[in-house]
């Protein structure tokens, strides 16, 4: 009897010996960002996609700009960087027309950085055409141009592209980052702006190892 009893505890022994490194390694897996429901369609095929969702209005997005643009300066070729401004209500609108309205203009360098200042460092609000008309203008923009361009059929598309990307993506803050159309990281996620970009790193050699 005391035989078989040690070949019980020895059996149970061997057990748990067996299932602790499946629990160890369970519980060391990266948790710094969440996998989509379903695979969404990137920009090119070809490349790893990054997505950054933003918005001018959000402080965090501000004080991530200068970090995630020396980053974006580092990608290698095979990865594409795409920014989408992000609408959770029609009071964003404005804001994410004048990004696409920047961005068919080619004028993006001239709006980026001075928009974002003009909102957090002078705390000017962009809440109609006409206030971010005389922005665009006060940067080199021509008025006419701008207007054209605000109220387009182009811009009106991008900004209900934008919207269903939002809802596809799950996303319910800002800055977040999508890559490759599979996974996102954010802050809550990642833990801080540096962890997002650790993750991406991650996420990135992953997508390019999987090819």
């Amino acid at each position: 009897m005391k035989r078989l009893i040690k070949m019980g505890a020895m059996v149970l022994g061997l057990a748990f010996l067996a299932v602790t490194p499946l629990r160890a390694e369970e519980a060391a897996a990266p948790t710094d960002y969440v996998t989509l429901a379903a695979p969404q369609p990137t920009s090119d095929p070809k490349k790893i996609e990054v997505v950054e969702l933003f918005s001018y209005a959000c402080p965090h997005c501000y004080h991530f700009e200068p970090q995630l643009n020396k980053w974006v300066g580092a990608l290698p070729s095979d990865v594409v960087f795409v920014r989408i401004p992000a609408v959770f209500r029609p009071s964003w609108d404005p804001l994410a027309r004048a990004y696409y309205v920047a961005e068919m203009l080619g004028v993006l360098d001239k709006i980026q950085e001075p928009l974002f200042k003009a909102i957090h460092e002078q705390k000017q609000t962009f809440e109609d055409e006409d206030s971010l008309a005389k922005f665009f203008v006060a940067q080199g923009v021509d008025e006419k141009q701008f207007r054209d361009t605000y109220m387009s059929f182009g811009v009106a598309t991008k900004l209900n592209r934008g919207r269903e990307m939002l809802q596809r993506y799950g996303i319910s803050g800002v800055p977040t980052l999508v890559i490759n159309g599979k996974y996102r990281t954010s802050a809550s996620e990642a833990g801080s702006a540096e962890g997002m970009l650790k993750a991406a790193d991650r996420l990135i050699a992953q997508e390019r190892a999987a090819r």
